[in-house]
């Protein structure tokens, strides 16, 4: 008598639904993931994206709310866009590491509100699509990477590159990046651009009266009268030694005037960290540019025309704004 052979497991069709055990090791899955039907419904919320999100299951499963376990408001998934056969417009909506269009799979990532839990978290998603052995599409698959520790730390190693190590403002890196940006956004827009260049007067002379210690609060005195004059969407830098710069977008030269007499007027009252050193209040001379319409013709040559600016106010007497054409 033959010894009975079990019968072995056999993928499940259609009609079967999503195999038993494959749900439940999907449900056990330490990995946040989802599972839309075809009709974009949630079929599966597992244990691990219940914890991500603050959801339960019980809440999700059948409805098409999935995405307001990560956002505000609702808005395509990465499922719902590959439900779509519209992969292409995940790259307005995501940071897409691989559109893997010729494979149905997309891979992308962002920063989600995740409204119950009252986080901000930086999430990468992968979904790809689940077929049936006769070719048609049953549902998609999303999973979701919590790499928020990893993007806050990446973040921070950015700042350091693009600050300067003493004034704690931006350095001369992320100064040059900013103007060329803002250049191309002010001339595509058609609105003004504004530079202001100031250099700390009688420096050495305050240097060697007072030491280098004297010298660095003086420069960190400065940066700080310069970042509290200035609106957020501007940008504060240290050009080089005791010179700073500031990129003042959509300013005019009136209005980058007015700026720049308040941080001249600003650094001009404010006194040194030492009493002893009262008597050795700092200065600065400013010039001012902008750049309207097509003139100057790049941020190189508008950055000329601020420095000749700043080169006559120093020659003017210093403690003093001079515009450029004035």
């Amino acid at each position: 008598m033959s010894k009975e052979v079990p019968n072995r497991q056999v993928p499940p069709s259609p009609e079967d639904g999503i195999h038993d055990f494959a749900a439940a090791l999907l449900v056990q899955l330490v990995v946040p993931a989802f599972v839309l039907d075809a009709r974009g419904r949630v079929a599966i919320w597992n244990h691990a994206c219940e914890r991500l999100t603050g959801i339960p299951a019980a809440e999700m499963v059948g409805t098409a709310n999935h995405s307001l376990g990560f956002y505000h408001a609702a808005r395509p998934t990465l499922a719902d866009l590959i439900l779509n056969d519209r992969i292409e417009d995940a790259k307005t909506l995501y940071r897409v590491y691989d559109d893997g269009q010729h494979r149905g799979t997309v891979s992308g990532a962002g920063w989600c509100d995740m409204p119950r839990t009252g986080e901000r978290r930086f999430l990468v998603m992968d979904a790809g699509p689940v077929y049936s052995r006769s070719g048609q599409l049953f549902g998609v698959l999303e999973t979701w990477r919590d790499m928020t520790v990893q993007k806050e730390a990446q973040l921070a190693l950015e700042r350091l590159v693009m600050r300067d190590g003493l004034t704690g403002i931006a350095n001369r890196r992320c100064f040059d990046e900013t103007l060329h940006r803002e250049w191309e956004q002010a001339r595509r827009t058609g609105h003004p651009l504004s530079l202001l260049l100031l250099d700390v007067d009688h420096f050495k002379r305050y240097n060697d009266s007072y030491g280098h210690p004297a010298g660095d609060e003086c420069l960190q005195r400065v940066a700080a009268m310069v970042a509290k004059q200035v609106r957020v969407y501007d940008l504060a830098a240290r050009y080089g030694g005791e010179e700073f710069a500031v990129i003042l977008p959509q300013q005019s030269l009136a209005g980058a005037c007015a700026v720049a007499e308040r941080i001249r007027a600003a650094v001009e009252q404010s006194a040194p960290a030492d009493p002893a050193r009262a008597g050795g209040k700092a200065t600065v001379s400013i010039g001012a540019a902008t750049f309207a319409g097509n003139e100057p013709s790049s941020p190189e040559a508008l950055l000329a025309h601020v420095d000749a600016a700043l080169y006559r106010a120093k020659h003017q007497g210093r403690n003093r704004v001079v515009l450029h054409g004035s």
